[in-house]
């Protein structure tokens, strides 16, 4: 059977580095989309199987050429998303614009699938301009292209995330650790690996439901995540839970910097619970459920902000 021809954009990030290796593996096809290729080529080439990966570099907005691809895609997968916004890359135009885009020349070109990635918890988060932005996407997605599949993912980990390996880094050069709304923030970490793996799956099989929530085995608050990743990393923490108020002049400047340790705008979404919404069914639901354990896959890579090192034995920390 002829391998289907699979369109991602957002190809560098974290996802799409994991779903280029799976689905090349697997002897799907796949275009790569990316913005930049002297400086993302060489490491989506590293990630496919030989002779089944093409990298195209193209602007998000360059509608002409990315019709073309379109054209000769079956699979298309939308990746692309922001956590803060910097000039041009807003949220409105990466999360609402774009989506509507390629969503309506999908359906122009009756592509076999679309899947568009979306995120958890943020029904409720009317406040924070992410959520906002992210629901209006979905909206413009079905409304284009009745039969995507909008998968909505709770906070996705693994060592190539800018979570726990930020969050590592953080924990292993301060003795204190701000906690925003004292940490009971909850959230169902999922690997990337595991997401991955539903995404192929749904490239093969047909579903009912379009719109999933995904969410890995263990329900955590914030406040656990980071007791979690100290354990690992062998490191003690002062725990200071922040008023918002300061939290908020916090981040006025903070989100100031190149890349934001955090924003105004993510001090909003931390509000908000990242678990199921219950309008929706779960990858559980549907008999996808996810085995990888938080703290045993954290525990293959932390070894990075460990001062011990990968080989040294584990100390006691509690």
């Amino acid at each position: 059977m002829k391998p289907k021809n699979c369109l991602i954009f957002g190809a560098s990030g974290q996802i799409g580095r994991n779903l280029i290796r799976g689905l090349t593996q697997k002897n799907l096809k796949v275009t790569a989309v990316t913005r930049n290729l002297h400086q993302k080529g060489y490491i989506l080439k590293t990630q496919a199987n030989p002779g089944y990966l093409d990298i195209v570099e193209t602007n998000i907005f360059d509608s002409d050429k990315i019709e073309n691809l379109i054209k000769k895609a079956e699979v298309c997968i939308n990746l692309v998303g922001i956590l803060y916004e910097k000039g041009s890359n807003n949220f409105k135009n990466i999360h609402e614009k774009f989506p509507s885009m390629i969503s309506s020349l999908c359906h122009k070109h009756k592509i076999d699938k679309f899947i568009h990635l979306s995120a958890l918890g943020i029904e409720n988060a009317s406040d924070s301009k992410y959520a906002e932005s992210k629901l209006n996407g979905e909206i413009v997605v079905r409304k284009n292209f009745k039969d995507a599949i909008i998968l909505k993912p709770s906070i996705i980990y693994s060592v190539d995330d800018n979570f726990t390996t930020m969050l590592m880094g953080l924990l292993n050069l301060s003795p204190f650790f701000p906690l925003y709304y004292d940490g009971k923030t909850k959230f169902m970490p999922l690997h990337c690996t595991d997401i991955c793996n539903l995404i192929f799956d749904l490239i093969e099989n047909d579903i009912d439901d379009k719109i999933i929530e995904c969410i890995g085995p263990e329900e955590l608050t914030f406040k656990q995540i980071i007791e979690k990743l100290l354990k690992l990393i062998e490191k003690k923490r002062f725990f200071v839970p922040i008023p918002i108020f300061v939290a908020n002049i916090m981040a006025t400047f903070l989100q100031m910097l190149p890349k934001p340790l955090i924003t105004r705008d993510q001090i909003k979404l931390l509000f908000y619970d990242n678990i199921p919404s219950g309008k929706y069914k779960t990858n559980v639901d549907i008999g996808k459920q996810f085995g990888s354990n938080f703290e045993e896959e954290v525990e293959k890579y932390c070894y990075m902000w460990k001062e011990t090192g990968e080989y040294a034995k584990k100390k006691n920390v509690s």
